[in-house]
């Protein structure tokens, strides 16, 4: 990066100053590759070895980011002994696990720069952001901005042609709120998705979903792995960890998914980048989400009163895309592409659009918004056991809209992609899809060979999850 600001310089002091860092990772911890080509490339360990024994992969404490996001909070007068400064990290740990701070503008974009695989949030002062800013918003890694200043009659016309920048604030609360919302649409954003044809891991995360279902293990056990390991990295709050451990056989894993607690983002990562670790870890949990959508799917299509168990229906889904998915996506046109995790959607269409599609096409200057309209068959579903569930009964946030929850690892056909007009943005899309079943042909073909070969060889889940094939180091 060209053009370092140092703090003396931005401040007008010649005092220098040094940066804090509030968690355990270091400043300039490694980061996780994206995908398992990456981890092969960098010897991370993401790769997991070909033991068939349960214990030996589970035994490598590797710290890691937990979340697809951390937080970055920049200001010259950040003093971590003081109460103000204490009680706004703790509010914010409740919102993103993993927070770094800074007094010193240069480390801050180094720090920055060197980000990959995660999205960041960034507080920073007024007086130094009219500095930093204009050097770091094009960074693809950085997401939102978030000026906190001390005078609430300061100039704000400065950041009014920066979109990442989300406000001027005076208060920590209204932060916390828009990080809130920035948080969910940024972990929506980046679920996984594989297309056909263009991305081999189409077919080996088909497979790796079958076996990993398969796994049936101590389930009392798996949450102690569970907790003690996300204790081990640090990241998360420890009283979020602790509820989980005590009440989680008091709550659905639907509420578990819904709440906003540290599960949906640790699995979207996982499932997202293929970290063996996390997956591992969670194996339990993603076999009790997908049995309860199954159990759930089976109750609702028994009720009479449920106009969808015949009547084919429309589901939505509204999130940003990068341009590089985007244009896999036009070029599967016709084909199969996978969300490689489990599915959100909506019934209300203005809902999607309005809340997700559009500002990702507004506000994020490296992605599209997407407007996706899933078309659903259900005697199709049922033919090739596709479990989905309406859950606004059963999920944290009760009532609040009516949410069809997928299991992962859905499969839809590409139909038609069209531009949606809008007067503020050409990146707006609308995408319809079809659902299709785990039976439909082009999949079948592509499966059946490596699925048979792997059954030959192994009985156990175990077992079989070494020998998904690593010549694509998916896993």
């Amino acid at each position: 990066m060209k053009n370092k600001i140092s703090a003396s310089t931005a401040t007008g002091s010649s005092s220098s100053v040094s940066s804090s860092v509030t968690t355990s990772k270091p400043a300039h911890s490694s980061p996780v590759p994206s995908s398992a080509d990456d981890a092969a490339a960098t010897g991370s360990g993401i790769g997991m070895s070909k033991s068939t024994n349960r214990n030996a992969m589970l035994s490598r404490p590797v710290h890691r980011t937990l979340q697809n996001f951390l937080l970055i909070w920049l200001d010259a007068n950040f003093d971590e002994s003081k109460d103000y400064y204490k009680k706004a990290i703790q509010h914010l740990r409740h919102i993103v696990a993993t927070i770094t701070t800074f007094t010193d503008v240069d480390q801050c974009i180094d720090f920055l720069s060197d980000i990959k695989y995660e999205k960041v949030f960034m507080i920073v002062s007024d007086t130094l952001g009219q500095y930093i800013i204009p050097e770091i918003q094009a960074l693809p890694q950085l997401d939102s901005i978030y000026v906190f200043c001390y005078n609430q009659f300061i100039d704000e016309r400065w950041t009014e042609t920066i979109s990442k920048v989300k406000g001027v604030y005076t208060q920590m609360e209204p932060i916390c709120e828009s990080l809130q919302i920035d948080r969910e649409n940024c972990d929506r954003a980046m679920i996984s998705i594989s297309f056909n044809g263009i991305d081999a891991s189409f077919m080996y995360t088909q497979l790796f979903k079958e076996v990993l279902l398969e796994i049936d293990d101590d389930d009392t056990k798996s949450v102690k792995e569970l907790v003690d390991y996300y204790r081990l990295q640090g990241d998360i709050d420890g009283n979020h960890i602790d509820k989980f451990e005590q009440e989680y056989r008091h709550h659905t894993p639907i509420w578990w998914y819904t709440a906003p607690y540290f599960i949906y983002s640790t699995l979207n990562r996982g499932l997202r980048l293929m970290d063996v670790d996390i997956i591992l870890k969670m194996v339990f949990f993603i076999r009790h989400l997908h049995r309860h959508i199954q159990n759930l799917h089976r109750e609702q299509q028994q009720s009479s009163t449920n106009t969808m168990v015949t009547t084919p229906f429309q589901v939505f889904r509204g999130q940003g895309l990068s341009f590089e998915n985007f244009e896999k996506m036009k070029r599967t046109k016709g084909g199969l592409m996978s969300f490689n995790n489990f599915l959100s959607t909506s019934r209300t269409r203005d809902t999607s659009l309005g809340n997700f599609a559009r500002p990702a096409a507004l506000n994020d200057p490296n992605s599209v918004g997407i407007l996706f309209v899933m078309t659903i068959h259900p005697t199709l579903c049922a033919a090739s056991s596709i479990p989905f569930a309406t859950v606004s009964k059963v999920g944290y946030y009760k009532d609040q809209e009516e949410e069809i929850l997928f299991s992962t690892h859905t499969i839809f056909r590409i139909e038609h992609i069209e531009r949606i007009h809008d007067d503020q943005t050409d990146r707006l899309w609308q995408v319809n899809l079809i659902l299709r079943g785990n039976d439909d042909h082009d999949l079948s073909r592509l499966t059946a060979h490596m699925r048979n070969e792997i059954n030959s060889k192994a009985t156990r889940g175990w077992s079989k999850l070494g020998l998904i094939p690593r010549g694509e180091q998916l896993i």
